[in-house]
C-alpha cells in the first residue's frame, strides 16, 4: 500500500518528472500557445508525456496546471475555463498513474518576478481559484514552484493552510544568489516558509544543476523538513530556431546523487529535461541510502560546481587591434562587469591587467541575459582613470534601434571606438524573466548599422554631422558539428562589414588547428578564445550548461576533483598548453577571465609576451 507522501519522504528519496511544457515544445508545439489548454484540446498527448516520465522511473508527477489560474489563462481568453483545465490536468495525471505515484497540483507564480502591476488582492483571488479547485480533485498534495519572491510563495502557502492539511511542496527559481528576489536571504525564507507549513522546500527551473547547488549549499538543513531540486538542463540555446538544451542525462545522474548529498528528498527536471534525464536520476537514487530529513548530509563527498567563467582584457594603445594584430600577438581579456554596485574588484583587476600590457580589456553586455553594470560606464572609467583601452559588447537583445543607436552615438562621444557585436541571450532565461527580448537587430543587421554610423548616417538614414571610427567584432562559435557551416554564417558577418573575429573559449589544441584551417582565407583577424578553467566543478558546469562551450575528455579528466589554488593551477597549465598550440596560427588572443580570477589572466598575458620573444615574435616594447 502507498504511504502517505510526508511518510514516503520520511524514509525514501521520490524521483519527480521532468518538463511539460519544453518537452511539449520538442513534440512540436508552438511557443506562444496555453500548454494547459491542451488538457482539453489534446488530452491523450498530455496524459503520454506523464506516461513517459512514469515509465521512465518518476514516482511525483505534477500536473499539467502550472500556469492554470485565471490572470495567465486570461492573455488566450481562457479565464472562463480554469476550473475544466485544472480539473482535466488532475484526472489526465491520475489516470496514467493510477495509486502507483504520488499525483501533485502544480501552482506557478502569478507574478513571475515580474514588477508589473498585478494588484495583491488579484494575485490572491487567482491562486484561490486555482488551489481551491485543485484542493477538490484527487491529487495527493500541491507544488508551489518557480516563485521569484518569498511575499508570494507565503502567500499561496497561507491559502493552502486556510483550507488543507495536505501536503505542499514550495520551490523558489533562484540563480544561485543568497536571498530572494524580494531581497530575503534563503536561509530565513526557508525558515519563515517552514513555520508556515510548507512539508519541503527547494529549487526548480532559472538554472542548471550547477545553479542550484550553489543555491543549496547556502542552507543549512531543516529538522524535518527536506529540500527539492528541480533543475533546468543547463542554459538553453537557439539552434536553427530551435531551443535546445546541453545537459546531459549522465550529467543529471551525477547532480542528482550531489542534491540527494545536501538533503534533497524529491528529485526531477524543469525546463529542457526529458524522460531520458528522469531515468538517468532514478536509475542513479536506485540504491541511495538517504540521512535523516534536517540532519547533516550523507557521508559521500560532495563537490560544489561553480559558476560560468568571466572574462578578461589587455592594454590600450594609440593604434587600432586591427593594426596591432598584423604587427603581433594581440592580447584582449575579458572582465564581467559586477551585478552589484561595488566596482572596486573589477578596477583592481583592471589595473593588473594594464600592468601586464594587455591590448583591451573587453566587457560583456549582460552576458547569459543576467543583469549587470553598464558596460559603457565601466569602459569610460577602465579608459579615464587607468589609460586602457575598453571593447564593449553590444547585445540586440535589450535595446531597440532606438536605443541601440543612441548608445553608439554615446560610446563614439565617449572615444570608446572597438566594439563587438553579438545576438545576446534571450531575457526569459536570466534574472528577470519578465523582461522583454528586443532583437530589433540580428547581428549581422547591427554590424551593418554600426558601419554605417561610420558613414556619418543614422539608422534612419538622416546625416549625422561627424563620421564615428568604430571597428567592429563578430562573434563565432567554432565548438559545432559543422564547422564548415559555422564559417559560411561567419563570412556573412564579414559581408556585413565585420573587422575582426572573437571566437568563443576553445578546449582542444586540435581544433584549433581546424579553426585555422577553416578560417585562413579570411582576410579579418581572428581572436581565438581561450578560458582557464578555476575547477573540476566549474569544467563540468561549461561543459554541460552553457550553450557553445564544449570541453575535450581529456581536459574534464585533468581537472576532476580539483577546486581551490590547486584548480586554478591547473586551468593556467592546461590554458598554457592552449596557449602553445595556438599562438603559431594566430595573433590574436582573447582570453576570459573566471570569476573576477583576474590574476589567472594576468599569468596568461604575461606567458605571451614571454613566449613572444622566445620565438622571437614581432612584439612591441613592453615598456610602451
Amino acid at each position: 500500500m502507498k504511504l502517505d507522501l510526508r511518510a514516503a519522504l520520511q524514509r525514501d528519496i521520490l524521483t519527480g518528472d521532468g518538463a511539460m511544457g519544453t518537452y511539449l515544445y520538442q513534440m512540436g508545439f508552438p511557443v506562444g500557445i496555453s500548454y494547459e489548454e491542451l488538457n482539453l484540446l489534446r488530452p491523450e498527448t498530455v496524459a503520454e508525456v506523464h506516461r513517459r516520465y512514469f515509465e521512465a522511473g518518476a514516482r511525483l508527477i505534477e500536473t499539467n496546471t502550472f500556469s492554470a489560474n485565471r490572470e495567465k489563462l486570461s492573455k488566450y481568453g481562457l479565464e472562463g475555463d480554469v476550473e475544466a483545465i485544472n480539473r482535466a490536468g488532475v484526472e489526465l495525471a491520475r489516470k496514467v498513474v493510477g495509486g502507483d505515484a504520488y499525483v501533485v497540483g502544480a501552482i506557478g507564480s502569478i507574478r513571475a518576478g515580474k514588477r508589473k502591476n498585478v494588484r495583491t488582492a488579484d494575485v490572491e483571488e487567482s491562486l484561490r481559484e486555482q488551489i481551491s479547485i485543485l484542493l477538490d480533485s484527487p491529487v495527493d498534495g500541491l507544488m508551489l514552484e518557480t516563485f521569484y519572491d518569498l511575499e508570494e510563495l507565503q502567500l499561496a502557502l497561507r491559502i493552502i493552510r486556510s483550507m488543507s492539511d495536505l501536503p505542499v511542496i514550495c520551490q523558489f527559481a533562484n540563480e544561485g544568489t543568497g536571498s530572494t528576489q524580494d531581497g530575503v536571504p534563503l536561509q530565513e525564507a526557508f525558515l519563515r516558509l517552514r513555520d508556515e507549513g510548507a512539508d519541503v522546500i527547494g529549487f526548480n527551473c532559472r538554472v542548471g544543476p550547477n545553479g542550484i547547488l550553489r543555491s543549496m549549499e547556502k542552507l543549512s538543513p531543516l529538522a524535518g523538513v527536506p529540500f527539492s531540486a528541480f533543475p533546468n538542463a543547463g542554459l538553453p540555446d537557439y539552434v536553427d530556431g530551435q531551443y535546445t538544451y546541453a545537459a546531459t542525462p549522465q550529467y543529471f545522474a551525477e547532480s542528482a546523487l550531489r542534491f540527494a548529498d545536501l538533503g534533497a528528498r524529491i528529485i526531477g527536471g524543469c525546463c529542457g529535461t526529458t524522460p531520458e534525464h528522469i531515468a538517468a536520476v532514478a536509475k542513479a537514487l536506485q540504491d541511495y541510502v538517504p540521512a535523516e530529513p534536517g540532519t547533516a548530509v550523507s557521508a559521500r563527498a560532495v563537490r560544489v560546481l561553480e559558476p560560468a567563467p568571466a572574462k578578461p582584457a589587455p592594454p590600450a594603445g594609440k593604434p587600432s587591434l586591427l593594426e596591432i594584430v598584423k604587427q603581433r600577438k594581440t592580447v584582449i581579456v575579458e572582465l564581467d562587469p559586477p551585478r552589484d554596485l561595488d566596482i572596486d574588484k573589477f578596477m583592481q583587476g583592471s589595473r593588473a591587467l594594464q600592468d601586464a600590457h594587455v591590448d583591451a580589456i573587453t566587457m560583456a553586455d549582460n552576458s547569459l541575459a543576467v543583469t549587470r553594470m553598464s558596460n559603457l560606464a565601466l569602459g569610460h572609467l577602465v579608459q579615464d582613470k587607468l589609460g586602457a583601452r575598453p571593447l564593449i559588447h553590444i547585445a540586440c537583445r535589450d535595446r531597440n534601434m532606438i536605443g541601440t543607436q543612441s548608445h553608439l552615438m554615446g560610446l563614439h562621444a565617449l572615444g570608446i571606438d572597438h566594439v563587438l557585436a553579438v545576438t545576446g541571450d534571450p531575457a526569459k532565461f536570466g534574472d528577470l524573466p519578465g523582461s522583454s527580448s528586443v532583437y530589433d537587430l540580428t547581428s549581422f543587421e547591427i554590424i551593418r548599422m554600426i558601419k554605417q554610423l561610420n558613414e556619418g548616417i543614422a539608422f534612419s538614414g538622416k546625416p549625422l554631422k561627424q563620421k564615428a571610427n568604430f571597428v567592429v567584432g563578430a562573434a563565432f562559435n567554432p565548438n559545432v558539428k559543422h564547422l564548415d557551416k559555422a564559417v559560411q554564417r561567419l563570412e556573412r558577418k564579414i559581408e556585413a562589414g565585420a573587422d575582426y573575429i572573437m571566437t568563443q573559449p576553445v578546449y582542444d589544441a586540435r581544433l584549433i588547428e581546424q579553426i585555422y584551417e577553416a578560417t585562413k582565407h579570411l582576410n579579418i583577424p581572428v581572436f581565438i578564445g581561450i578560458a582557464p578553467l578555476a575547477s573540476g566543478g566549474n569544467a563540468e558546469y561549461l561543459h554541460n550548461e552553457v550553450p557553445g562551450i564544449r570541453l575535450s575528455d581529456e581536459v574534464r579528466t585533468r581537472m576532476s576533483g580539483l577546486k581551490g589554488p590547486e584548480g586554478r593551477a591547473m586551468g593556467v597549465e592546461i590554458a598554457k598548453e592552449l596557449l602553445d598550440a595556438a599562438m603559431p596560427y594566430f595573433n590574436g588572443i582573447y582570453l576570459m577571465t573566471p570569476f573576477l580570477a583576474y590574476e589567472m589572466c594576468v599569468d596568461l598575458t604575461k606567458y605571451v609576451w614571454e613566449k613572444s620573444k622566445r620565438h622571437d615574435f614581432h612584439l612591441y616594447p613592453l615598456s610602451k
